[in-house]
């Protein structure tokens, strides 16, 4: 496993690896499944879902809690919605299960966690499914806890799978206390890279990506803007749009990560430091990609 210094990423990192052409029309581009949300965040898988299609997926669908689901459509008219089943606490019920593999066979990533509220839950909820998943997956925030409990339970994907966590989660899932994640962010992510046989993407007031295989870039940051609520989601959902529109898993963080912390830099520079909201950050990507082409 390789211990080199993690790489700094700029624009030339990106030119030099450069994004899939988007030829071909939206089935080309690649379909994304975001599966998350509960009665308290029903807006954070729309989020996930406008940053994936502004990332240059072709196709989105949102599946969330029921009584949620038909306002989604309306929010982000562009992707398809599928209410599941919820419990008496507003979540995804455990018996979405089924549904939600079914949703998998027909998508080339799914995102699973986005905007889940009880680890312990969202870890039963995934158990569930992802042993019978086959496709691509971006495990997001909360549903790292999935992982925390079951160290190996993507190695059946192949390297096909991505963590994108904070620095509190990686701790969990990496079993080490916040301050030591925060002294050395890179080694917990390699450990739990290659433990667990994904890219880990981690971001706080820096971004770190690593791959299983232990190689590490480094996204500089010093955007407290950028630390707010919902920010997580449109990273996490820029990532599954560009892992699905062709790019490698280990690309896709990176560029994910440069392009949330770029988007970040512009409203700080047009906004304020604070102040700026996650929902303003997607609209912005496509044209920082553009300009690096």
């Amino acid at each position: 496993m390789s211990t080199a210094e993690p790489a700094q990423v700029t624009p030339e990192t990106l030119r030099a690896w450069p994004l899939p052409e988007p030829d071909g029309g939206k089935e080309a581009r690649g379909r994304v499944v975001v599966v998350g949300g509960s009665k308290q965040t029903p807006g954070s898988v729309a989020l996930a879902a406008e940053a994936a299609l502004r990332a240059g997926a072709g196709k989105v669908t949102v599946a969330t809690i029921e009584s949620a689901a038909t306002q989604l459509g309306l929010l982000v008219p562009e992707s398809r919605v599928c209410g599941l089943p919820e419990n008496g606490a507003g979540l995804i019920a455990l018996r979405s299960a089924d549904q939600i593999v079914e949703l998998s066979r027909e998508c080339d990533v799914l995102q699973l966690g986005t905007g889940m509220v009880d680890p312990k839950r969202a870890s039963r909820l995934l158990a569930a499914v992802l042993p019978h998943v086959d496709v691509p997956v971006v495990l997001d925030a909360l549903g790292s806890a999935y992982l925390t409990a079951n160290p190996g339970g993507l190695s059946h994907l192949g390297g096909r799978a991505l963590l994108s966590v904070n620095p509190v989660e990686l701790a969990r899932v990496a079993g080490a206390e916040e301050a030591e994640v925060a002294a050395d962010p890179v080694e917990h992510a390699r450990a739990v890279a290659e433990k667990s046989s994904c890219v880990v993407l981690c971001g706080g007031e820096h971004k770190w990506a690593v791959s299983p295989d232990g190689r590490a870039w480094h996204v500089h940051g010093d955007l407290p803007g950028l630390g707010i609520a919902g920010s997580g989601d449109v990273q996490a959902g820029l990532v599954s749009g560009l892992w699905a529109r062709g790019a490698q898993p280990e690309q896709a963080a990176v560029w994910g990560a440069w392009l949330h912390a770029r988007a970040g830099a512009r409203l700080q520079a047009e906004v304020g430091t604070l102040g700026y909201l996650a929902r303003e950050l997607s609209a912005l990507v496509p044209s920082i990609v553009s300009e690096l082409a």
